[in-house]
């Protein structure tokens, strides 16, 4: 069928294709649940824990775990802060049943609709550092007993500040010990006097971003040493996940997470749900368990230097692939721009030079098309009663002269898979989140305000297309591709301002290579007409 195709037949379907990848498949369809790998019950020891199982199958909201009729009625002691930590940053506190309460954000960028500091730990729900037991007599007892700290305010700068929380219950203390990090991370360890069994909750997902953009995960996420992911969405959660071997575990929304990491292999972690079958991440503890902590922005840089295995809660979706090194390119370009907008720009164009070559011969074949268009026709005219001899002719005609049909379209097909890239990288990279380019694009991960990207990026779509060879033969097809312009700066206005930069500059370089790609084809047929000229001189 699509020898039978035109040039601009086939280029119209490239377009096509294009708009129904992205923008029709992203909306109607939205992207599969992650779960590469999940480790069910039967695959670990859980039968401690299935014993809870029996008795509830939810996790409480308004207590944050795991609960019994009897914990209901248990009265929740204060929960006062009894620890402050400040950082330039942050500031982290911990309320008196021994949880990380709150930690609020300072940089400017996480400010919320309200212009107040971003706080990353919901009020209700499971909060990180929050611990259960499994009897139920001597979780009354922690609900209502408070902790004590050693200290009351740390300040962070460059050192790590360590603090002791001690609860002393009848039969049992309870220690905590904390080394803090300017970076946002922690290193603890907590021990019991006697050896009971009880369960620590990584905390419920962050809730920064109130507004759901599409396409972007939020949830639980699992990340096991044999390099295996598992993610578990709000809403998706239907009992009860048990995971051995496992690197890291988190509560994540787009930008935030709470996690968990550097347990030992035979470490059971649980992931429970809710009663909005939203996931709730907790782990199976030791009498003496030590681990280490994050809570705070998914900075690949920060998270890299933590340990590099943090940087898989950094969540693309299925095109982790293509994002994730994208993503170190344009890091790395940022490092010699210092602004995300130019290295948007200069990662723009390594992508056209590493295209170059299959764009060169697209563009090349587009205009060969063009010149054999005259010649098709009368071979269609010719051959019209004879399809199979107009289909050899045809090819031979396309081999004699090398030209290629499908040539012009796949240069537009290769920019699908990178566009996509991008716009997932755009939306889950917390270092664009508040990025400035230019005076009026002050946040290049949300739409342009002011419209002038979109317009500019039809504009010069605009201009391509007349710079691009075309023979239409249908005048349908014509109005098709003069209007696309008009609709792709449709699609494109609510589209991150990045992403609209990144096709506005990748049409710029079109237009420039399409450009030279003309003058030199003009060149060449001057000089064969020059050439076939001096010979009839000569033959006269």
């Amino acid at each position: 069928m699509l020898d039978n195709m035109s040039s601009n037949q086939r280029l119209i379907l490239a377009v096509v294709l294009s708009v129904v990848f992205f923008v029709g498949y992203t909306a109607i369809f939205p992207p599969a649940k992650q779960e590469s790998s999940i480790k069910t019950e039967a695959n670990a020891t859980v039968n401690a824990t299935q014993d809870v199982a029996k008795k509830t199958s939810v996790v409480d909201e308004e207590a944050g775990h795991v609960i019994s009729q009897k914990d209901k009625e248990a009265n929740i002691a204060s929960t006062n802060t009894i620890l402050t930590v400040t950082n330039k940053n942050f500031i982290l506190k911990m309320d008196t049943l021994g949880r990380i309460s709150s930690k609020e954000l300072l940089q400017d960028k996480f400010r919320d609709e309200h212009n107040k500091h971003a706080q990353i730990i919901p009020a209700k729900g499971a909060k990180p550092l929050y611990i259960r037991f499994l009897d139920e007599t001597l979780n009354k007892e922690a609900s209502s007993t408070p902790y004590t700290a050693s200290v009351s305010k740390i300040s962070l700068e460059s050192s790590s500040k360590h603090v002791s929380l001690v609860q002393k219950l009848p039969n049992l203390t309870v220690t905590k010990d904390i080394t803090f990090y300017a970076d946002g991370h922690y290193d603890i360890t907590v021990s019991l006097s006697k050896d009971k069994r009880y369960f620590i909750y990584v905390g419920k997902r962050p809730q920064v971003n109130k507004k759901e953009q599409m396409m972007t995960a939020k949830g639980a996420l699992v990340y096991t040493d044999d390099k295996k992911l598992t993610i578990i969405e709000d809403g998706d959660a239907e009992g009860r996940k048990t995971f051995t071997d496992v690197a890291l575990v988190a509560s994540f929304d787009q930008y935030t997470t709470s996690m968990m990491y550097g347990f030992s292999k035979d470490t059971n972690v649980m992931i429970d749900r809710d009663n909005d079958n939203n996931p709730v991440a907790y782990f199976d503890a030791t009498q003496t368990m030590k681990f280490h902590g994050f809570v705070g922005p998914k900075e690949y840089k920060t998270l890299y230097n933590i340990k590099p295995v943090l940087t898989n809660v950094i969540e693309y979706g299925w095109f982790t692939f293509a994002s994730q090194p994208m993503f170190l390119v344009l890091s790395w370009l940022h490092g010699i721009f210092g602004n995300w907008g130019w290295s948007i720009i200069g990662l723009t164009a390594l992508i056209r030079m590493v295209l170059f070559p299959l764009t060169y011969k697209g563009m090349m074949s587009m205009q060969k098309m063009k010149a054999l268009a005259p010649k098709l026709k009368e071979l269609k005219e010719k051959y019209k009663k004879d399809p199979q001899k107009l289909n050899a002719m045809t090819m031979d005609m396309y081999k004699k002269h090398g030209a290629n049909p499908l040539g012009g379209c796949l240069p537009m097909l290769m920019q699908i898979p990178v566009f996509y890239a991008i716009y997932r990288l755009l939306l889950n990279s917390v270092e664009l989140q508040g990025a400035p380019w230019i005076l009026w694009i002050h946040d290049l991960s949300r739409m342009d305000p002011y419209y002038v990207l979109p317009l500019l990026m039809g504009a010069s779509m605009f201009l391509q297309q007349r710079l691009t060879p075309t023979n239409f033969t249908d005048p349908m097809q014509e109005k098709v591709m003069k209007y696309l312009p008009v609709i792709f700066t449709f699609f494109f206005v609510t589209f991150p301002s990045g992403l609209v930069l990144y096709w506005f500059v990748n049409n710029l370089f079109s237009i420039a290579q399409q450009f030279i790609v003309n003058q030199q084809f003009k060149n060449m047929k001057d000089a064969q007409k020059a050439l076939a000229k001096n010979d009839e001189n000569k033959n006269d």
